[in-house]
């Protein structure tokens, strides 16, 4: 336990920022979820209001630093994928 009133600081500002980071990326599973249900179940119309979503919430992630840029990038690209071999 730190005894330096900074460290007691940082340590708080911490604890606050993992808990939005968990929050922010349990939210974005349940949006990925819900796009590849929309997906599977063949609605064009509901796969690409999930798609512009999923695809918001994904940038949101790598601009915060929860997703790497890269991880980002290729999980659009499999989604783009997906959406357009609906057809």
């Amino acid at each position: 336990m730190p005894n330096i009133k900074s460290a007691k600081k940082r340590v708080k500002v911490i604890e606050s920022k993992t808990l939005y980071n968990k929050m922010f990326k349990s939210q974005l599973r349940t949006i990925i979820k819900k796009y590849n249900a929309a997906v599977e179940s063949g609605d064009k119309a509901a796969a690409t209001e999930a798609y512009k979503l999923a695809v918001k919430k994904i940038d949101q992630a790598a601009a915060r630093g929860i997703l790497h840029k890269n991880n980002a990038a290729r999980r659009k690209s499999q989604f783009t994928v997906k959406l357009n071999g609906m057809a």
